[in-house]
């Protein structure tokens, strides 16, 4: 990437693939494209509407109250599985709460993204086995954290050369959403990965609004504007483009594994559903809003091009369309079968280790219940219905 082009992509928007269906060639971001045949495009157009499934039926779990809440993600499947099929498996992931696509291409089984919003448990999967991280429920907590690994695996590859940091470096992407822009974590992290060349890749999922807020009241300038500021790339994509968002990705984790620092990507997008299955969008948030999004969906816009090219026939989406109800059965039956955690381990996973504190509590909750048990079996011998 030229300086050139550093310094217009925060004000230009990459995009490679057009609402309707037309590949655009002449992006310094297409060579990027060169080895992505007719098989890697289904499977990016598979990864969408297989997510778009699992939200579906994700979304229905909660509000026949089996789960506590749901995070949607309509309208952001093309930013999260470009993005995350851009990476390396020796990548490392910090998600937010929302990155059901990312997770999918980190091989997370989707069932068990639903143990933290079924409420048995701190997570459902072992980051160590696939590079990515627990989702964070607090906004742009995962930030630091992210940069902080990043800064790690710098100093594990201290002394390496151009050539092997691009062979066998390792970038880290850091998932915030343009609500956590305006949290200080957010800032104070790009500052530490500036001032240390940290290889990681900040990725924004621009939906639009934050809860109840429109971005252009956190924000007067694009988001991606503010790179400039920290001294790193910042990079405008269409996060309805899957082909530009995978692009510009790979660009941005060759640019951070091969020692070149930080990047920032925005990715323009619009979160067609609610911010979570608590929010109601109609209070601040009109059809009108919406209605403009609803001819750039992802899935419509990948859909068109396979079919105008002849790379995915009936056959395909029929097969899809039943693989994808296959899955939401699964994962339905997983989650209503999930064992429920008993209070005493919920104790026992507060903490790594034995806490004083926590043994105390735990024993008063013991003596507590107890209490119940010797009053009703004083009730029961004295023949009095309690």
């Amino acid at each position: 990437m030229t300086s050139t082009a550093q310094a217009t992509a925060a004000t230009d928007m990459v995009q490679l693939l057009t609402p309707d269906g037309e590949l655009l060639s002449d992006s310094e971001y297409s060579p990027y494209l060169a080895e992505v045949g007719a098989e890697q495009l289904r499977g990016f157009y598979r990864d969408m509407a297989l997510t778009r499934r699992f939200d579906e039926e994700a979304t229905a779990l909660q509000r026949q109250g089996q789960l506590a809440l749901w995070v949607p993600l309509r309208g952001q499947e093309a930013a999260q599985i470009g993005s995350g099929r851009a990476t390396l498996a020796r990548d490392y992931i910090f998600p937010t709460y929302r990155e059901h696509g990312v997770a999918l291409t980190r091989d997370v089984d989707f069932p068990q993204m639903l143990r933290i919003f079924r409420g048995i448990s701190n997570g459902g999967w072992d980051p160590r086995e696939n590079n990515f991280h627990m989702y964070t429920m607090v906004l742009a907590a995962q930030m630091p954290h992210a940069t902080g690994y990043a800064m790690g695996v710098q100093r594990d590859q201290a002394g390496w050369d151009a050539e092997r940091l691009a062979a066998e470096g390792t970038a880290v992407v850091a998932y915030f959403g343009d609500g956590s822009s305006s949290e200080g974590e957010t800032h104070e992290s790009m500052v530490f990965a500036a001032s240390n060349q940290a290889p990681v890749v900040f990725f924004c999922q621009n939906n639009q609004w934050a809860i109840s807020v429109p971005f252009e009241v956190q924000s007067r300038v694009p988001l991606a504007q503010r790179a400039a500021g920290y001294g790193f790339p910042g990079i405008r994509v269409d996060g309805n483009d899957i082909l530009a968002v995978y692009a510009v990705t790979r660009w941005a984790l060759e640019h951070a594994r091969s020692g070149g620092g930080p990047v920032l990507i925005e990715a323009q997008t619009y979160r067609m559903s609610a911010h979570t299955t608590a929010d109601d969008p109609t209070k601040y948030r009109t059809p009108v809003d919406e209605e403009p999004w609803g001819p750039k969906d992802p899935l419509i816009r990948l859909e068109k091009y396979l079919r105008a090219k002849g790379l995915a026939d009936e056959g395909f989406f029929a097969q899809l369309a039943v693989d994808g109800d296959e899955m939401a059965a699964r994962v339905r039956r997983e989650a209503l079968a999930f064992p429920e955690p008993t209070l005493q381990q919920s104790f026992e996973n507060v903490y790594a280790e034995a806490h004083p504190l926590i043994r105390e509590e735990l024993e008063f909750h013991r003596r507590y219940e107890a209490g119940f048990a010797d009053a009703t079996t004083t009730d029961q011998q004295q023949g009095e219905p309690r």
